[in-house]
């Protein structure tokens, strides 16, 4: 669970009629954060700020939302939310949230005239807590679907996963909207010639009817934000070994990695052991749902 790190809250807004949703993720005071984005077709908002070379080196929230990028809206109302308690980037006029949000496509399924919101944002974050979050059909994975390369007949539920490795006190979590373009490999079959033969014809892969995986995962390292980028570019690796195919055209894959900040630097934690683990988190966040 991604709330296993300490101080992060979790909140989700789910609407089962129309099946969309969307997940708010509330760091503790003081998170670094970078994003990687892998899929073709992202749909996004606030993720240049998180680049490395940016002035910005901390968050206050993160949105994964249903909807495409109409549901990108969500964030509206987490900026609200954060604004009245005083909480985003400090500037002669006040704070200002600093709030990434990812998108994932369910317009397909459902009622796709349904899309969350600043209203739903908002309620995602005053459902934020720092329990155990609930994963499957809920929050931006209520639509999510998987398989949707073998086509539409074939496509299987997706959802929220969620996944948490330690190593001593160092602690990495990965929260996932999976809705893949591709089917989840949860035991290797998925990359033999059997499994992908039938999903190639001979013009290429089948027509995709709306995908993407988003994310977030959280250390209670303390990171740079360049080092925070490589624990996104590790999540995405983990994605590659429980999708296959992973990152195409058709996807807009993204991740958020970020850092509390809660171990001391002192200790040694390599960046290396922490992208380790966000491989492994994120690998077993996916395939927790084939499993479910």
């Amino acid at each position: 669970m991604l709330t296993d790190v300490p101080g992060v809250r979790v909140g989700h807004w789910t609407d089962e009629v129309a099946r969309t949703g969307c997940t708010v993720v509330l760091p503790p005071a003081g998170t670094v954060a970078a994003a990687e984005v892998r899929g073709g077709a992202p749909a996004t908002r606030e993720l240049d700020v998180l680049a490395p070379e940016r002035l910005v080196h901390r968050i206050d929230a993160v949105v994964l939302a249903g909807g495409s990028a109409f549901g990108l809206a969500a964030a509206d109302g987490v900026m609200r939310w954060c604004e009245e308690r005083g909480v985003g980037f400090p500037t002669r006029v006040g704070p200002v949230p600093i709030v990434p949000a990812l998108a994932l496509f369910d317009l397909a399924v459902g009622d796709g005239s349904v899309r969350p919101g600043p209203a739903e944002g908002y309620t995602a974050c005053d459902a934020a807590g720092s329990g155990p979050a609930a994963v499957g059909a809920v929050g931006a994975g209520t639509g999510a679907t998987v398989g949707t390369w073998l086509g539409p007949d074939h496509a299987g539920p997706g959802g929220i996963g969620s996944a948490t490795v330690r190593r001593g006190p160092l602690t990495v979590a990965a929260l996932l909207a999976v809705n893949a373009f591709g089917s989840i490999d949860h035991d290797g079959s998925a990359t033999d010639g059997t499994a992908t033969e039938g999903a190639v014809d001979g013009d290429g892969l089948r027509p995709a009817f709306g995908n993407t995986t988003i994310g977030v995962i959280a250390t209670n390292a303390r990171l740079t934000k360049g080092e925070c980028l490589r624990v996104a570019q590790g999540g995405h690796d983990g994605l590659a070994r429980a999708i296959v195919p992973p990152h195409t055209g058709y996807d807009g894959d993204a991740l958020v990695a970020m850092a509390t900040g809660e171990l001391d630097p002192d200790g040694g934690t390599d960046v290396e052991v922490v992208r380790l683990l966000a491989v492994v988190a994120t690998e077993r966040a996916v395939r927790s749902l084939a499993s479910a």
